[in-house]
């Protein structure tokens, strides 16, 4: 398994995952629940001087998976708008996107 890096920069990653899905949505990024939700939870599982949390851990390699799905998906979407098919083509235009040109009927029919 990969070491996880930082807490603060798995948050940082959270955060910006969570501005470009807020900015398709129109809102700041900062008035979602899950910014409150994510801030309270990583203050709340910190390690202090008095108690070592073995649920930090936990949560850091949560957190960790849960960027991976974000960042996967953004990808996704973009890799999808990219490639994805515009549905079936003309037989004019399948020739035309390879550099043929189809032949024309007698009688003007084509």
């Amino acid at each position: 398994m990969a070491a996880l890096g930082s807490p603060l920069r798995t948050l940082r990653g959270l955060l910006r995952e969570l501005r470009h899905a807020s900015g398709r949505a129109g809102r700041s990024y900062r008035d979602m629940p899950a910014y409150q939700h994510l801030v309270v939870a990583f203050r709340a599982h910190r390690v202090t001087s008095e108690k070592l949390c073995r649920a930090q851990q936990e949560l850091h390699f949560q957190a960790a998976t849960y960027l991976c799905l974000l960042r996967s998906v953004r990808q996704h979407g973009a890799l999808h708008q990219e490639y994805h098919g515009k549905g079936e083509r003309s037989p004019e235009e399948v020739a035309g996107l390879v550099g043929f040109r189809l032949p024309q009927q007698p009688g003007g029919k084509g």
